[in-house]
Formats: C-alpha cells, sequence, structure tokens
C-alpha cells in the first residue's frame, strides 16, 4: 500500500504471519484458470478496517504509522494465525424441523433417496415435520444451524424456504429465517424455493405452481422476504416447461433466478438456466460433457455439491471439468436434513480437493468470491481487499490450506463480521 493519507479505524489485526485472499477484479467472479488466483501474503501482515468496511490491508510497516484509531478502536494481536475472507455459503437449506436419520439408516442399508422419496419420505416428510412447526420454534431451530454454520467460518449464509409448499408455511420459513437474520451475527439472505417438489395435498404440479405464482411472489418481493427464487428441475419434481412459467413469473416480480437442476437426470434444467440468465444451476451431478460445456460458455455459475453428492452415493459435480472449461465454479453445503447433512464449508473445500479434483485455491475461490457472485454481492465481500465488506476468518494454522486439508478440524480461531468480532475460539 502507498499512500501518505491517514487512515480513521476502529478495528486493526496485527501480525498476522499469513493472509490469502482471491485475486483478480473486484466485483467480478474468477473462472477457468483465474479460479486458482489466491494471493498470498507472509510476515506482519495487517487488516484495518472503519464501520464495517476494510479500509487497509499490507505489512505493518507500510500502514501501521497511518492509522488513525478511534477512541475503543479494536485490536487484536494475531502473532502466528493466517487470514482468509469470511466464506460464503450460497446454498443451504438451515430452515427445517424434524430431522431424517431412520432415512440415513435406510441408505446406509441400500435403500435409494428417490425410493425413499417415491414412499413419502425425503423431502415431503421434511415438509410434514415443517407445517407442525410453529414459526417460533422454526426462528429457534435456524438460529441454531446459523450459529454452527458460523464456527466454521461462513460469514454471509443462504437459506432456502421449500419445506412448507404451502402459502402459510413457505411465509412462517421466509419469516423465520428474517427473524433468526437479526440475532445472527452472519450475513443471512433468504431464498423463496416454493416449487421444492410436488406436495402431497396438491391438485396437480400446475395448480400448486399458479398458487405459487397468484399468491406469494407479490408477497415476496413486496416485503422483501427474498430477493431470489429457486425452483426444483428433476424427474418426480418439475419439468422445464413448468420451470420456466415459473421463473418468467418471478422475474416480472424483480426475482433473480436460480435452479435446482441435472442432480439425477438431464431434462433440460441446464439450457433452461442458461437460456433465462439464471444466477446459478445447482447439483449438477448428472451433468455431461455438452452441459460442462454449454455451462462454461455462459454467465451461469455451476454451483457444485459434493456432500449431497456423497450422501447419496451419486457421482460426484464435475467441477473440475467445467473449471477447465472456463466456466464459474462455486462450493456449497447444501445443508439440509436429507441429503446433505453437513453445516462446515471447509468439509465441503475437503471434498471438492479429495473428490473433484479442485485444487486448495481453487475451492477457495469458489466459496467466497464466485459464491459472493452467486448471491449478488461481489462488489461487496469475497475478498480481503479495501472496500469489501471486513468479513475475516483467522485461522489458528501454519497455512492457509489447512482449511481444505484438515477434514473435521480446519482451525477457525476468531471470525469477524463487518469488523464485529463475532466468533472468539
Amino acid at each position: 500500500m502507498s499512500t501518505s493519507e491517514r487512515i480513521s479505524a476502529d478495528l486493526v489485526i496485527c501480525r498476522l504471519a499469513q493472509l490469502a485472499t482471491p485475486g483478480g477484479e473486484t466485483g467480478q467472479p474468477l473462472r477457468g484458470p483465474a479460479l486458482g488466483n489466491v494471493e498470498v501474503h507472509t510476515g506482519d501482515m495487517w487488516i484495518a478496517a472503519y464501520a464495517g468496511e476494510i479500509v487497509a490491508v499490507g505489512h505493518g510497516h507500510e500502514i501501521r504509522d497511518l492509522l488513525d484509531l478511534d477512541d475503543g478502536a479494536v485490536i487484536i494481536d494475531a502473532p502466528g494465525l493466517v487470514a482468509v475472507p469470511g466464506l460464503i455459503d450460497c446454498h443451504t437449506h438451515a430452515c427445517f424441523a424434524g430431522d431424517r436419520v431412520d432415512e440415513f439408516d435406510q441408505r446406509s442399508r441400500g435403500a435409494s433417496y428417490e425410493e425413499i422419496h417415491a414412499s413419502g419420505g425425503g423431502i415431503l416428510s421434511t415438509v410434514r415435520a415443517t407445517r407442525a412447526a410453529s414459526q417460533a420454534d422454526l426462528v429457534t431451530i435456524t438460529r441454531r444451524h446459523l450459529a454452527a454454520m458460523l464456527e466454521h467460518g461462513s460469514t454471509t449464509i443462504e437459506v432456502k424456504s421449500g419445506y412448507g409448499l404451502d402459502v402459510d408455511t413457505e411465509t412462517a420459513m421466509l419469516r423465520a429465517i428474517q427473524e433468526a437474520s437479526y440475532d445472527s451475527a452472519a450475513h443471512v439472505m433468504a431464498t423463496y424455493l416454493g416449487a421444492h417438489a410436488v406436495p402431497e395435498d396438491a391438485e396437480s404440479a400446475d395448480a400448486y405452481l399458479k398458487v405459487c405464482i397468484d399468491e406469494m411472489f407479490a408477497e415476496v418481493a413486496e416485503w422483501g422476504l427474498s430477493d431470489c427464487v429457486d425452483i426444483f428441475v428433476e424427474r418426480g419434481a418439475y419439468d422445464t416447461e413448468q420451470a420456466r412459467t415459473y421463473l418468467e413469473a418471478a422475474r416480472e416480480h424483480g426475482l433473480a433466478l436460480r435452479l435446482h437442476g441435472d442432480q439425477f437426470a438431464e431434462i433440460g434444467a441446464l439450457d433452461l438456466a442458461i437460456e433465462l440468465g439464471a444466477r446459478s444451476i445447482d447439483h449438477l451431478e448428472a451433468t455431461g460433457p455438452e452441459g460442462v460445456a454449454k455451462l462454461a460458455a455462459s454467465d451461469v455459475v455451476g454451483v457444485a455439491l459434493p456432500v449431497a453428492a456423497l450422501t447419496l452415493g451419486r457421482p460426484m459435480p464435475p467441477a473440475r471439468a467445467l473449471a477447465d472449461a472456463g466456466g464459474i465454479v462455486a462450493l456449497a453445503t447444501d445443508f439440509n436434513p436429507g441429503s446433505s447433512p453437513c453445516d462446515s464449508l471447509p468439509a465441503v473445500m475437503h471434498l471438492a480437493c479429495t473428490q473433484c479434483h479442485l485444487s486448495p485455491a481453487e475451492a477457495l475461490s469458489a466459496v467466497t468470491v464466485n459464491a459472493a457472485h452467486v448471491l449478488g454481492i461481489g462488489e461487496r465481500a469475497g475478498r480481503l481487499r479495501v472496500g469489501q465488506r471486513a468479513d475475516i476468518v483467522l485461522l489458528d494454522v501454519p497455512d492457509w490450506r489447512y482449511l481444505a486439508y484438515r477434514l473435521g478440524s480446519e482451525g477457525v480461531k476468531h471470525v469477524i463480521v463487518e469488523g464485529v468480532w463475532a466468533l472468539e475460539g
């Protein structure tokens, strides 16, 4: 950093052993070879923030004499610690009631996810439990899940509805996510996933989608319950024509578009995502080479969910092939009670490296810069850079790559969200 201007600061992290941050242009995702563009700085690194925003990053001798500290400024002396950007989980289902441990037991003895779903289990069993819960219950549950995710370094967390599948419960879920966000140190963003499955009590899939379109979209947009909608395009859920109707109607209400697609079969979800300019298509376990090439040539983000693939015994999403083809790759937990009971992004990074063959640098970019792009917050989050939110994870490890290397023991020591000490390990 080269400036002689004084810098106001109310938070200073000093004497870091190492600082790792994705490079590239602020506000832009990293794709192709640039996905692995992580800048690593060592030896007496400092980060200063003011009013929740990073104002200086550099070696101590470059910035310490330029800082004007506010009264009551927080100084974190961090010798030996490592700093990375706050992690961003861009696909979770962290608002739900009940569990699916019985189904986990069934799968361990050979039952498939699709067989369980066809027999009334799967998503629909969680729908029944969530409908039976009160909004207050959902707030309590969601708060607990958000706190656990924060402990693993997630400072921004997207949470979907989709376990209500009726107007009252979907609205309660979105309001519960909103209320839980008030008490969470993490940034929380809600997505309306009204079309997660076809309700058991629906007259038909088309009739239920009409309810979503006619009754929910205006309320979601008007009351600021979400800025985005999602839909599950898959056998046994919704086909591409139904999804087109739903997504085009959502877009008329100013809502951004996302899709669950290609989890079990390629039925056109990817082509639809590209055609409509969706923010992302998530899952991709069934995506073949032709689909990878199409996605790589677009600006739609492919969100890989390796824990879901591992849990269900599915092929891993083609994250390596998509990156090699020049596509935009993000990673997320898909945290949910059935197919991905995992709240740790570092665990996802480990699987992305060991099973999808991304490098640790590529995995870090996928859970920071590119995940921020999925959520439309790339200008504000994802990098340790002047002008970005002061969302910072401090690791008590010798090297930032331990975040992906150590499965189940990633070394998160402190978490700072918008310049506020949110978690002290």
